[in-house]
């Protein structure tokens, strides 16, 4: 991935972070910039602990709906890990977790598609 592509990703991540704290679906942001220090922070949490989960303890997340199950989880604890380290994060206990993973997934899910619609993505 280039640099610009990086930048983009950053800023689409950013960008469903401040629409779900927008939502006040279990995750709260101070603003954008607050947004894209989380989603660097999320990125960051979310990578170390997939490398623990499946690097270092060897753990497979599965499919189905075990699997689903499972990425959500991971999904929450990664929320409440970065909610801990980006001072504009707030997340609303592990229910607000779950809630804000879900959010988020949808969201996410949304503005790649209407991208792939427009041809940018």
């Amino acid at each position: 991935m280039d640099i610009i592509g990086l930048i983009v990703a950053l800023l689409i991540s950013a960008l469903v972070i401040f629409i779900v704290g927008k939502l006040g679906l279990g995750l709260e942001v101070s603003g954008f910039g607050g947004a894209i220090i989380a989603a660097i922070v999320i990125a960051i949490v979310a990578a170390v602990v997939n490398w623990l989960l499946v690097g270092v303890l060897g753990l497979s997340m599965g499919s189905g709906i075990i699997g689903t199950i499972v990425l959500l989880i991971v999904a929450a604890v990664v929320l409440l890990i970065s909610d801990k380290f980006v001072p504009g994060l707030k997340v609303n206990g592990f229910g607000g977790a779950i809630i804000a993973a879900i959010a988020i997934a949808v969201v996410a899910w949304l503005i790649n598609w209407l991208l792939g619609l427009l041809g940018l993505m």
